[in-house]
């Protein structure tokens, strides 16, 4: 068992020396011509500032939350003053995840750039290693920092009891709870920063001054490109680094119960360790599989990229599920019980099996709906011919009907997985889908990357064909993009429903029962948590927008020589808006969050949160895959009119009537696929874990309610009896 605890922090090391080597190739590669340079620069600096600012503002947020962790934890037996050290580590590490990919962005971007000039393969190549320095530095932190803590208090602790495992993984819990605090406010705040510049750049530039993209002449391109760093980078980071964490932590927990009841130390911190033994894993294998992520000098098309991405993801896949077998084969005992159900061990892997099968289809589903060339976006391509009204109405129906299979197939997987494990095997499901991260999030950051790459080509006057090669890889990753997402959404429905359990089993409720008035009350409070959440952050990309608008109108109409190439518009100016909007609106979504699972728990107690628990749940994925592919469709509708729409006999280009209606969808599902959506996988398990952080304080207060209840009851009994 010595040996497990030392191999897993080790993979983490190697993986963080893995990302060193790839970041340092990177720096090496000549950037480029002095316009280029000076491009990145100004998007590096812009960039570096918001996450300055915005890091100092969650300061104040780290501190408060610390102070009431220690009043909860304080002379609490089920707890200790532990979890704030692990709350610390954990906001810290996941605000550096967010650094990492900061930096590596902003020094890919322009080498991407660069490199298209030569080839579309060369191009590729570039933005892909930016990805997987992405890719391995994240998870690399996550399974160090993890693995660490849990040494450290493993020895401090020393759990050979029920009582000392409780509050081992309570403390443990902490550094989940820091990590997706701060993943929620940077996925907030990067996406309001990125959607109000993205928005703003648009309406008055592309429609109303019909001006390109990233041309230099719009004040907001620069702020554009920043936030697909803060937001679709940095954001994404953090984000995907809490997810990462949540999981493993989920399934610690549940497995703790399988060491409780066999009564054997060696076995059931097998089941303990097995999660982070996974994660270890498939770091590993993505990192192997990206050795098979190539594309030819011969090949040109966004297919053929879309190809190259899947053949390495599926690699990732099958590999971490062939060692996967091995380390259950291993590692666990025969035979297994949890809360009365019995399991072989070999259930366990058909479990992590089935968590990478969903993980895989839920993403291909997600790929469906928001491809160019596909039905869906093919229907509102159609459908913008009459107009904004029918283009919106379209992409809505879309992002609609694009949550049925991937909840029917989070339904099968919970159900395939319980019938298997419990609610271990749910929780193991999780981990086993949130295994291939590192390849995840390679796929995933290799797309703002590219996009930089374009913008950077545009500004810079490059020749059309750069932009060609940078257009096709940016197509290619907002499809990678919303499958991501699609991806984060599914593991946060089978992590928030391992979350729920673990809630469940250390509150000692045993069953919420939803006939009960307050607890179906709970549930209907906590469905309406999704749609507050999203109206303020999409309320929020609004009220950024028509600053951003306002301004880039007023330098067109005021600084002369803008649209003559004279004179540089103040850039400036529109990148301090969007980050003095961003700071200001992220605070209250936030917030609301961490609030409402300590007001409902502390209030009406345990049963009540847990049902209020469900709701968050089950509205918020519906929310999050609808929000998600209803943009990502918009998007790539869009980008298809860029390349040329056929549409009833006739070819429609950029400028076209068509176009311009594609732009409006597009515009409206910017806040949805890249604020408000995303984010809702973070709040979904954040609200998990805060319940259960403080499950045990109001455990402990519900089971003092319940005696008061009974010696009350026993006393009237008693004088009833006297009267008698």
């Amino acid at each position: 068992m010595n040996i497990l605890f030392y191999t897993i922090p080790l993979i983490g090391v190697w993986a963080l020396l893995y990302m060193m080597f790839q970041y340092r190739w990177i720096e090496k590669q000549y950037p480029g011509e002095d316009k280029m340079v000076k491009i990145a620069q100004y998007i590096a600096k812009g960039a570096m500032s918001f996450l300055k600012t915005e890091y100092n503002m969650l300061g104040y947020f780290v501190f408060i939350s610390c102070l009431l962790l220690f009043t909860i934890s304080y002379e609490n037996e089920y707890s200790h003053p532990f979890i704030i050290l692990s709350f610390v580590l954990g906001a810290f590490f996941s605000g550096l995840s967010g650094v990492i990919g900061m930096k590596i962005a902003t020094k890919a971007n322009v080498r991407t750039t660069q490199a298209a000039k030569n080839s579309l393969s060369q191009a590729f190549q570039m933005a892909f290693t930016g990805g997987k320095v992405m890719g391995t530095g994240v998870t690399g932190l996550a399974i160090l920092g993890l693995s660490v803590l849990f040494i450290i208090f493993y020895y401090v602790f020393l759990p050979e009891n029920h009582h000392q495992m409780t509050i081992f993984l309570e403390v443990l819990t902490g550094f989940s709870l820091g990590a997706e605090s701060i993943a929620l406010f940077a996925r907030v705040g990067g996406g309001i920063y990125t959607k109000a510049a993205d928005v703003g750049a648009d309406l008055v530039g592309k429609v109303e001054a019909n001006i390109p993209e990233d041309d230099p002449r719009n004040p907001a391109t620069i702020a554009d490109n920043v936030g697909d760093n803060v937001g679709d980078v940095a954001g994404m980071g953090a984000d995907l680094f809490g997810s990462y964490v949540a999981t493993i932590i989920a399934s610690m927990v549940l497995g703790s119960e399988i060491y409780t009841i066999q009564n054997n130390s060696l076995q059931g911190m097998s089941c303990v360790l097995l999660p982070m033994l996974i994660g270890a894993i498939g770091i590993l294998m993505s990192m192997f599989a990206f050795v098979f992520i190539k594309i030819k000098p011969k090949h040109k098309t966004s297919s053929q990229v879309q190809k190259a991405l899947n053949i390495g993801n599926w690699i990732a896949i099958f590999l971490t599920a062939l060692v996967s077998y091995f380390l259950v084969v291993c590692l666990l005992p025969d035979q297994l019980i949890l809360r009365e159900k019995s399991f072989a061990a070999i259930h366990i892997f058909y479990a992590i099996l089935t968590g990478l099968l969903v993980g895989a289809l839920v993403s291909s589903v997600t790929e469906y709906f928001t491809s160019m060339g596909k039905k869906p976006v093919q229907f509102i391509v159609q459908q913008s011919s009459t107009g904004h009204a029918t283009n919106i109405i379209s992409g809505l129906s879309v992002g609609m009907i694009s949550t049925v299979i991937p909840v029917i197939l989070f339904a099968l997987g919970i159900g395939v997985s319980f019938y298997f494990a419990g609610f271990y095997g749910v929780a193991i499901a999780a981990t086993g889908m949130m295994a291939t991260t590192a390849m995840q999030l390679a796929i995933d950051a290799f797309g703002p990357i590219a996009d930089n790459a374009g913008g950077i080509a545009e500004m810079s006057g490059l020749p059309e064909e750069v932009r060609q090669r940078t257009d096709i890889l940016d197509t290619v990753g907002n499809t990678t993009a919303a499958t991501g997402k699609g991806f984060a959404i599914a593991s946060a429905a089978l992590t928030a429903l391992a979350l729920f359990a673990a809630f469940v089993k250390i509150t000692q409720i045993h069953t919420i029962d939803i006939y009960k008035a307050p607890v179906l009350a709970g549930l209907f409070l906590g469905s309406i948590i999704p749609f507050l959440f999203s109206a303020l952050s999409i309320s929020a990309v609004g009220k950024a927008a028509m600053t951003m608008v306002a301004e880039v109108r007023r330098q067109f109409r005021e600084i002369k020589g803008i649209m003559e190439r004279k004179v540089l518009p103040d850039y400036e100016k529109c990148i301090d808006i969007s980050t003095q909007s961003a700071i200001q609106s992220m605070i209250l979504p936030g917030a609301i969050a961490i609030i409402f699972p300590i007001i409902i728990g502390f209030i009406f107690g345990p049963e009540v949160l847990g049902g209020a628990l469900a709701g968050v749940t089950v509205s918020g994925v519906l929310m999050a895959i609808f929000q998600c592919n209803a943009g990502g469709a918009w998007d790539n509708a869009k980008k298809t009119f860029e390349k040329g729409a056929h549409i009833q006999g006739k070819m429609y280009y950029k400028g076209s009537e068509p176009h311009k209606a594609s732009v409006t969808g597009d515009t409206v599902g910017d806040p949805f696929k890249d604020t408000s959506g995303p984010s809702m996988n973070i709040l979904i398990k954040l609200t998990s874990i805060v319940a259960l952080v403080i499950a045990p304080y109001i455990a402990q207060k519900n089971v003092n309610v319940q005696e008061k209840i009974k010696n009350l009851q026993s006393t009237t009994t008693m004088d009833n009896d006297l009267k008698k």
